[in-house]
């Protein structure tokens, strides 16, 4: 409530100056803070104008001590009884501050919002618990205020991260492509972007890939959920994938037999080969050199092999699902170390996928063969597969690389 006109001149005059500031500033605090207006406020030490400027405003007699005290309920009814302001001491400290913002239901309105535009992500990390280890460290570490100081901003970005988020793993497909599908631009994925930095961290989640960084890193990731900034880059090495006569890429696969053959995704989605495996084994190895000696020594004989070629890219991905789907029987083998294991991971979560010599048993029986091979490294990863094997790779500490026992993968890969 405004004071009446000639309430104003006075109000000015007996609390507007500066040596009531530290009062109204006292005052407002309060007011801030949602606190009521009793009790008693002190200056000390107090200058001669302060303590003089108080006794004029509650009518009394300055006392001679360096400090002054106003009582809160006291002055409001002195400012209510003379006129000077019928809203009292809030209504004054008002009229002469400017209004005041309840700062602690600011503070609440402020997290009630963040909450809200986290809503549709944490719906969507509920269904996914895979992605919520991730989800806690976006929210400890604020990468989503720095990106999006402004809740408003802030909403849009993790709505659009959460539509992301429900589509992936997607099938093999390039970056721009996903981006329209879902979010109505070729360019929402685009390289520094803030939405997809955080849709990079949360893809690596879904991945099983570790952390990292740089553009190898990045491809890696975007691959785990399948998807490539073109269909050019994204490659397989194959060695004797059965091939048809009704496809360009069959009628390739059937010309290239003994020979290993690299698909691109676009074959792999544009033509792919027409599959008909009917339980036919389909082994997987993570190395090229499984490849080169199944290609040296057993030519055309050796049964279908896939090469990851490390982190499987999103043609590698491709590649192995229309397998499946065909009929095919898959089975892996990977390096003993940390990263394997993770790529491992990968293919069980994704694909119908069972060990290849790439259990505690073939780990045990391989490293103590002999004393050789290089420490782990890195971070320890559980096998999905096997429960056991990350103990004893722990336990033991070293690593068995494919090179070491390529002689027993082939004699597994020759006819019959």
């Amino acid at each position: 409530m405004s004071p009446d006109p000639g309430g104003s001149a006075r109000l000015q005059r007996l609390l507007g100056g500066p040596e009531t500031a530290w009062l109204r500033e006292r005052v407002r605090r309060r007011l801030e803070r949602g606190e009521p207006l009793t009790g008693a406020v002190t200056r000390n030490p107090a200058t001669d104008a302060e303590q003089d400027a108080v006794a004029g405003l509650l009518g009394r007699r300055r006392r001679s001590a360096g400090s002054v005290s106003v009582r809160l309920a006291e002055l409001d009814d002195v400012l209510r009884r003379s006129g000077v302001h019928s809203g009292g001491l809030a209504g004054a400290v008002v009229d002469l501050t400017g209004p005041v913002i309840d700062r602690e239901d600011a503070v609440r309105r402020r997290a009630e919002a963040w909450r809200a535009a986290f809503a549709p992500l944490d719906e969507t990390v509920r269904a996914r618990p895979e992605l919520t280890v991730w989800r806690d460290h976006l929210v400890r570490t604020g990468l989503v205020r720095r990106l999006a100081p402004q809740v408003d901003e802030a909403t849009g970005l993790l709505t659009e991260l959460a539509a992301v988020l429900v589509e992936l793993p997607a099938e093999p497909q390039p970056i721009g492509r996903f981006a329209e599908r879902v979010l109505g631009s070729a360019h929402a994925l685009d390289q520094g972007r803030p939405l997809t930095a955080l849709v990079l961290r949360a893809a690596a989640a879904l991945g099983g890939v570790g952390e990292g960084r740089g553009a190898a890193w990045d491809r890696a990731v975007w691959a785990s959920v399948g998807l490539v900034r073109d269909e050019l880059s994204a490659t397989v090495l194959t060695l004797n994938l059965p091939g048809d006569t009704d496809t360009r890429t069959g009628r390739m696969l059937t010309a290239m037999a003994g020979e290993p053959a690299v698909l691109t995704l676009r074959q792999l989605v544009r033509q792919p080969a027409r599959w008909e495996l009917d339980g036919t084994v389909v082994s997987i190895c993570e190395n090229p050199v499984v490849v080169a000696e199944a290609a040296e020594r057993l030519g055309d004989g050796c049964g279908p092999l896939v090469c990851t070629a490390g982190q499987p890219s999103a043609a590698v991905m491709a590649v192995l699902r229309g397998l499946a789907a065909a009929g095919g029987a898959l089975r892996h083998h990977g390096d003993f170390d940390w990263g394997g294991v993770r790529i491992a991971n990968l293919l069980v979560a994704a694909l119908p996928v069972v060990p290849w010599r790439y259990d505690t048993l073939s780990y045990l029986r391989w490293v103590g063969r002999s004393s050789s091979g290089a420490p782990l490294r890195g971070t320890p990863v559980e096998a999905a597969w096997d429960p056991a094997l990350a103990a004893e790779m722990r336990r033991i500490g070293r690593s068995v690389e494919e090179e070491r026992v390529v002689d027993e993968l082939l004699s597994d890969l020759r006819p019959g």
